[in-house]
């Protein structure tokens, strides 16, 4: 099979080289999947094999750009998957040494980039190809905009040493796959956007078809992602078209709905009618007229006319409701219970997205409150302390996470609805060290989820490795069956870990060390809770 017999017959020799040495049973270092056989390497541990840059999909280049995801083309021999591939068409990273991101992650300002970006990477402890084990499909954040696979805190051995199949996808970003055109929608109606969760959901489905050869069990799968890799999450959670394709899913600072009027939230949902308008409006700005054209186009060229156009980062390229795909707020449809109905694990850091009233006066304030909870606004004052006068100090006690807010109200729906699936809510507030006082700034947690500290800059210490190996724990523990709970690798039984319900509204606190906080969430928080379902239901 896949072509020249003398293929075959290297595959033979180098399984053949992996063969029982002492005792030790044989590593999984050559696999056969849907479109040809790859090879993978050991990873650090040589218990581990990593699988990386294996095409899932064809190119999106040329006919293929602004298009669904095609299915890759077979190949001859052996692919040697030993390095990423190059990262999706975004601004260069690594430039600012100012941009804490840059300190922490984004260090190399040569990452190769290339529009061909459709490929995905694999971390497999299994020895043999029928070992059912675990899966994890993660996508990266960087607000649909930026980020990639190869990101040093995504490395997946961690995770895999815990008996768990990792799989990180990477897709198309910004201006590559969010452009909506009314060409576009004419030439394929049934997939007229969202290009980049498209490429997500066919790397999920290339996970379907092809994880039994590396060890993974195509009828356990987690998703997971953070920030806007979080929100992807919950767009395929509550896409029509995801059915049987996962069974839990992990939220990481990716839920969140305004608090107050005027926040900043994620641009989830767009209409496709005004993508449409933007898309033709960018055409001009780019010189073209058709579709055609524009795909003739350079993609470094387009790169860099997109970050002229307008404000780049304020995410005019984000998720579009085309009623294919996406049907809605994703939010929204979460809270109406139009998903799928898995377990799921979500939280944030203690530090990130808190949402602030958009008013510059006391008078302003007091009419905000009035203009959002109508007889109950002296309740809100009060506990803003209002009455002190004073503008800054009363904004500053009436600032909230949003990603708190918006989790304690999906998942009290989620309990009152009895829908039967748990949901486990977290806050991870550990002390971050490093000259810049970072505090738990937005994807720190990134570190200890994956238990990548060691790759760090910063002076990490025992307590810190030892809330890392917790926490990843409890991750892990999820993928596996829904339920974080279970013994840590002393041996003890780690602090239990209960699902949020209305009677029992908690999370569990990651500290200096994990601790189930069973507090009442505060009074303005239960406050802003009570007025949602009081004024939406």
């Amino acid at each position: 099979f896949y072509g020249k017999i003398e293929n075959v017959a290297n595959v033979g020799r180098q399984t053949r080289q992996h063969k029982k040495i002492n005792g030790v049973m044989d590593m999984l270092r050559v696999v056969k999947t849907e479109n040809g056989i790859v090879q993978g390497l050991p990873a650090a541990d040589p218990r581990i094999t990593s699988f990386k840059g294996i095409p899932f999909a064809a190119p999106p280049v040329g006919e293929n750009r602004w298009r669904a995801p095609q299915p890759a083309k077979n190949w001859d021999g052996v692919l040697k998957a030993y390095e990423f591939a190059p990262v999706s068409m975004q601004p260069q990273m690594g430039v600012d040494p100012n941009d804490i991101y840059v300190r922490e992650w984004h260090v190399d300002p040569d990452t190769p980039m290339d529009e061909d970006c459709l490929y995905l990477n694999v971390w497999t402890p299994a020895k043999r190809p029928d070992e059912k084990l675990p899966v994890f499909v993660w996508f990266f954040g960087g607000g649909l905009q930026c980020g990639y696979t190869s990101e040093m805190e995504f490395d997946g051995e961690r995770i895999a040493r815990r008996g768990i199949v990792v799989v990180t996808v990477n897709y198309r970003l910004n201006v590559f796959g969010f452009l909506c055109h009314p060409e576009i929608t004419a030439e394929a109606p049934e997939a007229p956007a969202n290009f980049g969760h498209l490429d997500q959901q066919a790397g999920l489905k290339w996970v379907k078809r092809n994880i039994a050869a590396f060890g993974g069990d195509p009828d356990n799968i987690t998703i997971g992602g953070q920030s806007a890799g979080g929100g992807s999450v919950l767009c395929q959670l509550t896409s029509p078209q995801n059915e049987g394709l996962f069974n839990r899913a992990i939220i990481q600072s990716g839920m969140i709905a305004p608090v107050y009027p005027g926040n900043r939230v994620p641009r989830h949902g767009r209409t496709l009618a005004d993508a449409e308008k933007e898309g033709v409006e960018f055409f001009e700005f780019l010189g073209v007229k058709t579709l055609a054209e524009a795909r003739k186009l350079d993609a470094k060229y387009i790169m860099e006319k997109a970050l002229q156009y307008k404000n780049f980062w304020s995410m005019i390229w984000s998720t579009v409701q085309d009623d294919k795909f996406c049907v809605g707020n994703p939010y929204e449809l979460f809270i109406k219970n139009k998903r799928w109905m898995v377990p799921l694990l979500t939280g944030h850091t203690s530090s990130e997205f808190f949402s602030v009233p958009q008013v510059e006066t006391m008078d302003g304030f007091r009419k905000m409150a009035s203009d959002m909870f109508a007889e109950d606004a002296d309740e809100f004052l009060a506990l803003c302390g209002a009455q002190s006068g004073d503008i800054e100090e009363v904004r500053k006690k009436a600032s909230v996470s949003g990603l708190e807010y918006s989790i304690r109200i999906a998942a009290q729906v989620n309990d009152q609805s009895k829908t039967g699936v748990p949901i486990y809510y977290y806050n991870f507030d550990a002390e971050i060290p490093g000259w810049d006082n970072p505090g738990t700034f937005h994807s720190v947690d990134l570190w200890f989820t994956f238990e990548t500290l060691a790759k760090c800059w910063r002076p990490f210490t025992g307590k810190h490795y030892d809330l890392a190996r917790q926490i990843c724990n409890y991750w892990c523990n999820f993928i596996r069956s829904g339920d974080p709970n279970g013994k840590d690798s002393t041996g003890e039984e780690m602090e239990r870990w209960e699902p949020y319900t209305t009677e029992a509204p908690y999370c569990m606190v990651f500290g200096d060390k994990p601790n189930f906080v069973r507090e009442q969430p505060s009074d303005l928080m239960k406050f802003l809770v009570s007025q949602y379902f009081k004024r939406k239901y």
